[in-house]
């Protein structure tokens, strides 16, 4: 017994559907994935920028290796 159903359903094609239009899928997808590395970078580069090295202000330097050195 054959069961397949013939119903004289027509499918309409949605313009908005991204697997039909291939220039627009590409497009997504090159947009989607340009994006993504711009605001993974940019956070990268804020993250460090935040967590900067700080500098400790008393630092002494001993005189024996400075530019022009001091010995005793």
């Amino acid at each position: 017994m054959d069961s397949q159903h013939n119903n004289n359903e027509t499918e309409l094609d949605n313009p908005n559907d991204i697997e039909l239009n291939k220039p627009s899928k590409s497009r997504f997808l090159f947009l989607l994935s340009f994006f993504g590395f711009f605001i993974f970078a940019w956070a990268g580069c804020y993250n460090l920028y935040e967590h900067k090295y700080q500098k400790p202000d008393n630092t002494t330097v001993p005189g024996n290796t400075l530019y022009e050195p001091t010995y005793k």
